[in-house]
């Protein structure tokens, strides 16, 4: 087993390093490079984005065509079945990100195998004497190409059961064996009896599913006829692995954040006990998962997706709390998160406002109930109670967010005990109670729907024509689980035998509404329906009984939330306008990537590569408008296929269609193959206007847009900004572009003038060292700090000292900035480098003392660390090791 790396310069070592050169690894062998999906999936029925392959479950199960042969994708991901580990164990996150290349249908095990151990071993060189693989232990196949044909040894071939290594889509379908790929930090304790399960040793960061087979009811095994290759890399651990880190969070992909929420709460993280530094990693962790679940449309709440976003931002806050952080700090830490992703993820920068609106008011409504669950806890402590009950400390933890170990510190300090096991106890029963926020997904459509499929008919969907309609109801899901009732205040999934709610598919939200009893019921039944999914021909209708019981059987009255229902129309209708315009007047051959569409927005992808200029974004909105107001009627069909395309109607390219299809046909501007809802005449949209346009993907771009009522609220916030702007610049609206550019450049001269005085006064106090130069054997050194000098001037110091100071000079300064990070500078003279002082080691070594590192040429070098508390004694050991050498080198 040999490796050199012959495909890079230099080895992909940062994060974003990383990710380019797999998905450029992938994209050189024919994969088709697409974009990450949102963490909210197409699917229904799956609550978040768990897995990179979840994109592509409707390709595996046989339901779509694919969009190419080969693909590769680098998916942003979250999960949260296991919090409680994040941040106390190396590798457990809820966000991540899975690099993944996948086949359908074209190569298969041994092109999998070899291209993956190429990439590890050439491409981030990674030497094959630290990697394990692992195998089904009854895929001799994969066994026999990892032995014969890659040359890895047979003792690190480790074989394991079902459990480990085979992938099923569940109790039936495709399903095959997997092969993972371990990094082994210790293979100089050997070959003999390596346990993959030492967490300590091992980390596996390559994993291979082969579905080759399909499972039938009876378990029998059958060849499939196409063949599918899943693989997952996770990014933050082969970070881990070539940036030589003990954990994930000390990457560049996550420390960034650690090490602000550390300056925040005044700590140094190196020196900081476990269990702050588990509180800062939790804080780094959630944020990159909180703005992408607000970036992707979640918005906080008690359901769902809301939950887990909600519970994520309180975690930050409370750990927050914990590290000393004791005023509001969410807008500060989301824009640090923002910052460091937005280059892979721009869509974060076009969501920046909503992002940090929602964080500051998560943020203000949690330390509200904080303060009061402070205020309860007071009063438990003075009752002369000697412990306070779990199911105490369980109300401060639920109702007010109240930390676990907060209630124990206080109770502590004043002599009292806390119930942690009746804690725990009521916790449990509570997730067993919070039926809206499991997240244990299947990857094939859930069981229990796929019990209520088998037995009844589908739903019948008569929403297009009435918004009310009188049915009963055929199913009720509670748990997870099939009952016959439920209760108020019971979360539950109806499913009706006839209903005017639209479920979620082809990018349209469901539609929101209330399921009551009917006029005779005396009961009061009211159930808040806040989404309606499809499953099978099944509608399921997912919200809370605010009031009543239900059963099985019961006749109810099904009504949509007509509001609702004509935003959404209004953002439907106008994003086939958009398409039509985009043909029209930017290129005729663009064709849709995705969409989603929403109450409050719109947004469409769509292939094409070029950025669209602002005059041709104007020119697309002006038409849209123009159609708007010409109050064109749609005309609503159903039809063959075939006869469609015939017609010329657009249909989504992967999409999966019926032999009969309902085409949405604006006549002369747009005809679509579409389920959704839509306006009967353009002129119901009332307008129509773009909020941003950006590149998502390679060759995929952006629009997001707003439609119908919700412009007027755009339109005021903005109108107000413009007037605010304008009182404070002391000029009329139509001025401040003048104004602010006068301003830009005002500010830009006094840059330039402060820089310029700036390097007067730093080469001025640089020369005001001389005085400290010290004679070694004809050689003078200066090891000296120049206080809160950025890098570039203390380079350009350190140089006017070697050069006023000759040949035999050897020059280090030092300078820690405001914002605390360490910067050295080494620049030796001709004469010094002769005799082997090399600037380069030289400086390196000694920012290493301050949690750094750097080099650079054998004259000149600058390094860099974050340890502001180890700088003087770096400096002491910089003088030391040039007296030293410069001796050392006399003597010889």
């Amino acid at each position: 087993m040999t490796s050199s790396n012959t495909y890079l310069t230099r080895i992909p070592l940062t994060g974003d390093e990383i990710r380019e050169a797999f998905l450029d690894f992938f994209a050189k062998r024919g994969h088709q490079r697409m974009a990450s999906a949102s963490l909210i999936p197409d699917d229904p029925t799956v609550l978040l984005t768990i897995a990179g392959m979840l994109p592509f479950k409707p390709i595996f199960l046989g339901q779509q065509k694919p969009p190419a042969l080969r693909v590769t994708t680098a998916q942003k991901c979250i999960r949260t079945n296991d919090i409680e580990n994040v941040g106390r164990t190396a590798r457990h996150h809820t966000f991540f990100e899975m690099l993944g290349n996948f086949s359908f249908g074209d190569y298969f095990k041994q092109q999998a195998i070899s291209w993956a151990w190429e990439l590890s071993t050439q491409v981030f060189a990674l030497n094959p004497a630290n990697l394990v693989v692992s195998v089904f232990d009854e895929d001799n196949e994969a066994a026999n190409i990892w032995e014969n044909i890659i040359g890895v040894s047979p003792k690190r071939i480790i074989r394991m059961g079902a459990f480990d290594n085979f992938w099923a889509a569940g109790p039936t379908g495709p399903c095959g064996p997997c092969s993972e790929i371990y990094y082994d930090f210790t293979p100089h304790l050997g070959d003999d009896n390596i346990n993959l399960e030492d967490d300590t040793r091992f980390i596996e960061f390559y994993n291979l599913v082969f579905m080759e087979s399909n499972r039938d009811a009876n378990g029998h095994l059958t060849p499939l006829a196409t063949k599918n290759i899943d693989t997952g890399m996770g990014l933050e651990r082969m970070a881990q692995i070539l940036q030589k880190k003990s954990n994930n969070y000390e990457t560049d992909l996550i420390y960034p954040l650690v090490e602000k929420a550390a300056k925040l709460a005044k700590i140094n993280y190196m020196y900081a006990d476990e269990k702050s530094k588990a509180s800062l990693k939790i804080i780094g962790d959630h944020c990159r998962a909180i703005i992408h679940l607000v970036s992707d449309g979640v918005t906080a709440s008690n359901l769902g997706r809301g939950y887990i976003l909600r519970r994520l931002l309180r975690r930050v806050v409370r750990h927050g709390r914990l590290v000393g952080i004791n005023k509001p700090f969410l807008v500060t830490i989301g824009k640090a998160s923002i910052e460091l992703m937005v280059k892979t993820y721009p869509q974060l920068n076009i969501r920046k406002q909503t992002i940090l609106n929602e964080l500051e008011r998560e943020e203000a409504r949690f330390l509200g109930t904080l303060e009061r669950g402070e205020k309860l806890l007071a009063e438990l402590i003075e009752s002369n109670s000697k412990y306070i009950s779990g199911e105490q400390a369980f109300e401060l933890y639920d109702t007010y967010g109240f930390p676990l170990e907060l209630t124990q510190e206080i109770t502590e300090e004043n002599g009292l005990t806390v119930d942690v096991a009746g804690f725990e106890s009521a916790m449990n029963a509570q997730r067993q109670r919070a039926k809206e926020a499991k997240i244990n997904i299947d990857v094939t459509v859930q069981s229990v729907i796929d019990k209520i499929a088998d037995n009844i008919e589908g739903t019948k969907f008569y929403g297009y024509d009435v918004l009310e309609y009188s049915s009963h109801i055929i199913a009720l899901i509670v748990n997870g689980e099939v009952v016959q009732e439920a209760s108020e205040d019971d979360v539950v999934g109806l499913v009706l035998d006839a209903t005017p709610f639209y479920g979620e598919s082809g990018g349209q939200v469901g539609d929101r509404g209330t399921i009551t009893g009917l006029p005779s019921d005396t009961r009061n039944l009211k159930i808040a329906i806040d989404s309606v999914f499809r499953c099978r021909g099944l509608f399921v209708h997912s919200g809370r009984i605010q009031a009543g019981k239900v059963r099985i059987g019961d006749a109810v009255r099904a009504q949509v939330d007509y509001r609702l229902r004509r935003k959404v129309q209004a953002h439907h209708t106008a994003t086939h306008l958009l398409q039509a315009a985009l043909k029209k007047l930017i290129d005729s051959s663009i064709t849709q990537a995705g969409s989603l569409v929403d109450f409050d927005h719109l947004r469409f992808d769509f292939h094409y590569s070029d950025h669209i200029p602002v005059d041709k974004l104007n020119d697309i909105e002006n038409l849209i408008n123009d159609w708007i107001a010409e109050s064109h009627l749609l005309e609503v069909s159903q039809m063959k296929l075939e006869q469609a395309k015939a017609k010329g109607a657009i249909a989504m390219f992967g999409e999966k269609y019926g032999a009969e299809v309902r085409v949405i046909d604006v006549p002369g501007l747009s005809m679509e193959l579409c389920g959704g809802t839509h306006v009967t005449n353009t002129g119901e949209i009332g307008l129509f206007k773009i909020i941003s346009e950006a590149g998502v993907a390679s060759g995929i771009r952006r629009i997001e847009a707003i439609a119908g009522t919700a412009v007027l609220p755009y339109l005021n916030e903005r109108d107000a900004l413009t007037k605010e702007l304008g009182d404070q610049l002391k000029v009329p609206v139509h001025q401040l572009v003048t104004r602010i550019e006068t301003l830009q450049e005002e500010l830009k001269a006094t840059n330039k003038s402060l820089t310029l005085a700036r390097s007067t006064l730093v080469s001025s106090q640089a020369m005001a060292l001389i005085s400290n130069v010290e004679n070694v054997n004809d050689f003078q050194i200066l090891v000296a700090s120049l206080n809160e000098v950025e890098a570039s001037l203390l380079q350009t110091a350190a140089k006017e000292l070697q050069e006023k100071l000759g040949d035999n000079s050897a020059i280090c300064l030092g300078s820690v900035s405001e914002s605390g990070k360490v910067n050295f500078v080494a620049v030796f003279g001709k004469n010094v480098v002769n005799i082997g002082q090399h600037a380069g080691k030289f400086v390196g070594s000694i920012a290493k003392i301050c949690g750094g590192g750097g080099g650079g040429r054998p004259s000149i070098a600058q390094a860099g660390g974050r340890d502001k508390e180890s700088f003087e004694h770096a400096l002491q050991i910089a003088k030391q090791e040039l007296i030293s050498f410069l001796n050392l080198t006399y003597c010889k």
